[in-house]
């Protein structure tokens, strides 16, 4: 009998790791200015609400394993009780992806959204449908889950994101009439209408390419040979000139930035002299808003 328990017990778990979802998503939601007993317990289970809804729902027909899921995470601040439900925050989200034969990970999305108003009543159901626009608040979480997963699938193919871009663009599409901010172009350059627009206009393919051939080509290759992956991420660094040229200051160049110039900085500082004349001035002209930052690759280790 314990032999076919433990059968049994096996059965599931291989059943269960051939279908995990695709995120390992982290969720944290505080409250610092706004008190009270009963506000606590509704923002301890809207944490467990968003936690279930990122982590049990199936983003792609894709199959999981455990062990492939993305890791993310999501920081909600609330910092107004607007009504009854309603509440004002900001979301703080993450995404990283392992690097291939290290324990490594390196940060692809590191993004904060001010723009996040929606209403949550006590265990009400997150329901969601890709075709309509049902609430604020599962539009913003199911739109960041699709931009997570597209930012992951384009670093291990060459536009390997792109259906779930265009996913994100729909849920964009179905809130053009919704009151709250963030989903309309004439809103702001930088919210999430021009995020998704952007990454699939052709001006912003080199930043998909700069990816694939940053992860893939450039650190998933440095396991047996650093220099030769220090060399590939510089030439997928090069290539994002082209869209500076155009478009100063991009929101898209932005967010790429903002996950990577910590790591581009720690990647160079210990590279070749002739390689570090060539990524300085060159990130201190695509990505200004660092530029103190890349100064430190010209430090002596």
């Amino acid at each position: 009998m314990k032999k076919l328990i433990a059968v049994f017990v096996l059965m599931v778990s291989a059943a269960l790791s051939l279908n995990a979802q695709e995120l390992n998503c982290q969720v944290q939601v505080v409250s610092p200015q706004i008190q009270g007993t009963i506000e606590k317990r509704i923002f301890d289970n809207l944490q467990k609400a968003v936690f279930e809804f990122m982590n049990n729902t199936k983003w792609t027909t894709d199959i999981y394993s455990i062990e492939e899921r993305i890791s993310c995470s999501m920081f909600i601040n609330i910092t107004e009780k607007l009504s009854t439900d309603e509440y004002k925050a900001t979301i703080q989200i993450q995404s990283t992806r392992p690097v291939y034969k290290t324990s490594y990970n390196t940060v692809l999305f590191n993004h904060n959204d001010a723009d996040f108003t929606f209403r949550y009543v006590e265990f009400q159901p997150m329901d969601f449908t890709i075709n309509q626009h049902m609430s604020n608040l599962t539009s913003v979480l199911a739109y960041y889950a699709y931009v997570i997963i597209a930012m992951d699938y384009d670093t291990y193919s060459l536009n390997g994101g792109t259906p779930w871009w265009q996913k994100a663009q729909t849920i964009v599409a179905n809130a053009q009439n919704a009151p709250e901010k963030g989903w309309k172009s004439m809103e702001s350059t930088k919210n999430r209408y021009w995020l998704v627009e952007n990454m699939l206009q052709p001006l912003f393919a080199p930043l998909r390419v700069c990816s694939y051939n940053y992860h893939r080509m450039g650190f998933d290759i440095m396991y047996n040979d650093v220099a030769a992956g220090r060399a590939a991420v510089l030439s997928a660094l090069q290539t994002l000139e082209a869209i500076h040229n155009q478009r100063p200051l991009s929101f898209p160049l932005q967010v790429f930035f903002n996950a990577k110039s910590d790591e581009i900085v720690k990647l160079f500082t210990g590279g070749l002299q002739e390689e570090k004349s060539k990524v300085v001035p060159l990130l201190q002209k695509i990505d200004p808003g660092h530029g103190i930052v890349y100064q430190n690759i010209n430090r002596t280790q």
